[in-house]
């Protein structure tokens, strides 16, 4: 069988299933009696809800959560069960407690979504990197001519490669140097394991090895969707969560725009008021200039005046040649008096002028004068201004990216763990490539949820699963699910089944 004829059968196998799910009721309205807050990251939201025995759903299905205290209904997705009880994570926050809340389950929608996806990549293979994806094909679906170990035999162990073995500690040692080996080279890692508690287990491990290897596993190893436990091999889970580091990453980041608004906008508070002071102190040197030439020309009158007063004190005293001169030149006693009064008439006018010069520096003065701190604060704002590259580079930072870009910071992310459902469903995961996929308990794993996790990888494949779950002469990953298996899995949901 080749991979698009696989892929078409297990979309195919998906749809059947959701007819099934359909007409037993696994989308019917659950009663939860009591329900209560467990934890919070980010946005997102914990809460553990008692349901009633016999109840049908399965993980990573999206859920609607109908609080029934008057608050609005809430999404999210069911994680897991744990003590007969339901783990969900929910976009908002309705209450530290519920009484009588209702939860709906979207089963049919998740089965479609799966089938969806199946029935892309196989009519929209150019969509996808399919190349790795093609090894299991024979695992997955073994020619019933060729011998299966002959067919496994001629796998490229450079493509797909296997970790069996019972002691899932050994298991995971081998696996974790795998991780340290790739990851030193650079290599983008999607860690896939069946069930949610494996995860966080497996995530613990991985970030114990990182650290040891004096390698920045928080940077590094990101969990995806939100932990069930705090702690896993002596590392704390919650500081590498996926809503938990782009939590932090934006609040960082918005608290760096919010201060750099701030900045813009107190420079642009600021450049009117300068402008404003700038132009009134333009004022008040042309007033003062004029206030300095009236005061020069009234000195100059002034001058004349005293030198009349001077003559005409000393008139009668002059000799009779130099009065003869001066009335030659037209100055007598009575043409002096009267220059006298023209030029105190031009300096009464000046001293009016004077005075209007005056009063409008006293005017401006306040109007120009800039408060001491508001010149450095100002320069200061201008050369950081100058230095993010101008006004308009700093319109555009704050513009652009007023949403969190989730799958921008997914692909700053080396290794993404995380469940099979979600990998199917979220459409993040279709936009995101990986170079590598290693998949833990892989016989526990359904074929349709391993093909759409294969999807997204472009260079290997590793399984890795305890060797009692394999059937001799049947492959893992058998699809037969969901209500065949679902039956086993919620008569006993802790214990690990095997498919196949």
């Amino acid at each position: 069988m080749k991979l698009d004829e696989l892929l078409t059968q297990s979309a195919t196998h998906l749809l059947d299933e959701r007819e099934v799910v359909m007409s037993q009721g696994w989308d019917a309205p659950l009663d939860i009696p009591h329900a209560h807050h467990i934890g919070k990251t980010g946005s997102l939201h914990l809460y553990r809800c008692e349901v009633l025995p016999g109840s049908k759903v399965i993980a990573d299905v999206p859920i609607t959560l109908l609080p029934g205290n008057d608050m609005e209904a809430t999404e999210g997705y069911l994680l897991d069960w744990q003590n007969g009880s339901l783990i969900i994570q929910t976009f908002d926050h309705v209450g530290q407690t519920l009484e009588h809340a209702t939860l709906i389950p979207d089963t049919t929608g998740f089965l479609e979504t799966g089938a969806t996806r199946l029935s892309d990549m196989a009519t929209k293979p150019d969509s996808f990197t399919l190349g790795p994806a093609e090894r299991l094909v024979p695992w997955l679906h073994p020619s019933p001519v060729a011998d299966t170990a002959q067919a496994r035999g001629n796998i490229p162990t450079t493509v797909l490669t296997t970790v069996w073995g019972d002691d899932r500690s050994t298991r995971w040692t081998r696996l974790t140097a795998l991780i340290l080996e790739q990851v030193r080279k650079n290599k983008r890692i999607l860690l896939m394991a069946p069930d949610h508690e494996t995860v966080d287990a497996l995530t613990g491990t991985v970030a114990r090895a990182l650290k040891m290897a004096a390698l920045p596993h928080r940077s590094l190893l990101c969990r995806y969707e939100l932990s069930l436990i705090k702690e896993a091999a002596t590392m704390p889970l919650h500081e590498l969560g996926y809503e938990a580091q782009m939590h932090h990453f934006y609040a960082k980041a918005n608290a760096n725009k919010i201060a750099l608004r701030k900045k813009y906008d107190r420079f642009r508070e600021l450049t009117p008021i300068l402008a404003y002071k700038r132009d009134k102190q333009k004022d008040l040197n042309e007033v003062k200039l004029l206030e300095w030439r009236l005061l020069t020309q009234l000195s100059d009158w002034q001058g004349k005046v005293k030198g009349i007063d001077t003559i005409l004190r000393d008139y009668e005293a002059l000799p009779i040649w130099k009065r003869m001169g001066m009335q030659f030149a037209g100055k007598n006693v009575e043409t002096l008096a009267e220059y006298r009064v023209i030029y105190e008439g031009k300096i009464h006018g000046l001293m009016k002028e004077v005075e209007i010069a005056q009063a409008r520096i006293k005017e401006l003065i306040p109007e120009a004068t800039i408060p001491k701190d508001m010149r450095p604060e100002y320069d200061e704002l201008k050369e950081e201004i100058k230095r993010l590259g101008g006004t308009k580079k700093i319109r555009e930072m704050l513009s652009a990216g007023e949403g969190t870009n989730r799958q921008a910071f997914a692909q700053n992310k080396r290794i993404m763990a995380t469940t099979p459902g979600r990998i199917m469903t979220d459409p993040l995961f279709r936009k995101v490539p990986y170079d590598l996929l290693i998949v833990d308990d892989a016989p526990r794993i359904p074929t349709p949820l391993l093909l759409a996790a294969s999807g997204l990888i472009r260079e290997r494949i590793i399984l890795s699963g305890d060797t009692n779950d394999l059937i001799q002469g049947v492959p893992p990953a058998q699809p037969r699910w969901p209500h065949k298996l679902l039956e086993t899995l919620l008569s006993s949901p802790t214990q690990p089944t095997t498919v196949g």
